[in-house]
């Protein structure tokens, strides 16, 4: 593997969020990737949400071998097919909306990060028991930052990445870290749809810049 889970866990947390991105475009999708990593983004999650999600993830992770220190992962994945298909086409984690224990199961197996979505306090303890070190609060603004407190009281070691209507503001990010979540998942509250349109690179590598300082700051 690329990188260990420690490893990888270690820069979700330096950075303290993770861009979530799908794009049917392989040149939309690396002038993405570009941006972020200018921007400060450590790890990057590509979603399998399109037809052709896996040739766009094959021919990006090989762009994405020019960032050495950048960990690339899969997302929107809920089957052990679709996790051996882009296991084999790079991906150094795996994310699934969902918890399925097969899946968990499979990435175990071949010794994959995997990050499961949970809702409830029953989902968090099975993916514990699953062996689970960082769980996706999903969709996070359904389930709320007063959950992630609550789940964090009866679970203070365990890992939240809420993602879902996270906004790239201070008010809503800070709410979030402190309630205590490891990092966060941003997706189209950070790709605004114009800029990727009209393939404004420098504009989305502003926000995200702009983004991780806040971060930092309600961090600190």
């Amino acid at each position: 593997m690329k990188f260990s889970n420690e490893e990888m866990l270690q820069a979700m947390e330096a950075t303290g969020m993770i861009p979530v991105f799908n794009h049917v475009d392989i040149a939309v999708a690396k002038g993405v990737l570009d941006a972020s990593y200018k921007a400060g983004i450590r790890v990057f999650e590509f979603t399998n949400r399109t037809a052709n999600s896996l040739e766009v993830f094959k021919e990006l992770y090989d762009y994405a071998a020019k960032y050495p220190d950048l960990v690339m992962g899969i997302g929107t994945i809920f089957t052990t097919e679709q996790a051996e298909s882009f296991i084999e086409a790079g991906a150094d984690f795996i994310v699934s909306p969902a918890l399925i224990r097969e899946l968990a199961v499979y990435c175990n197996s071949k010794d994959v990060f995997w990050i499961p979505g949970c809702a409830t306090m029953s989902e968090i303890f099975q993916a514990k028991k699953l062996g689970a070190s960082l769980v996706k609060a999903f969709p996070g603004n359904v389930v709320g930052s007063a959950f992630v407190a609550a789940a964090k009281s009866v679970y203070p070691e365990l890992h939240i990445m809420p993602t879902g209507g996270v906004e790239p503001t201070e008010e809503n990010l800070k709410e979030w870290f402190d309630a205590g979540v490891y990092c966060v998942g941003m997706g189209s509250q950070l790709f605004k749809k114009d800029w990727i349109k009209n393939q404004q690179y420098e504009l989305l590598e502003n926000k995200i810049a702009d983004t991780l300082k806040i971060i930092q700051s309600c961090k600190s």
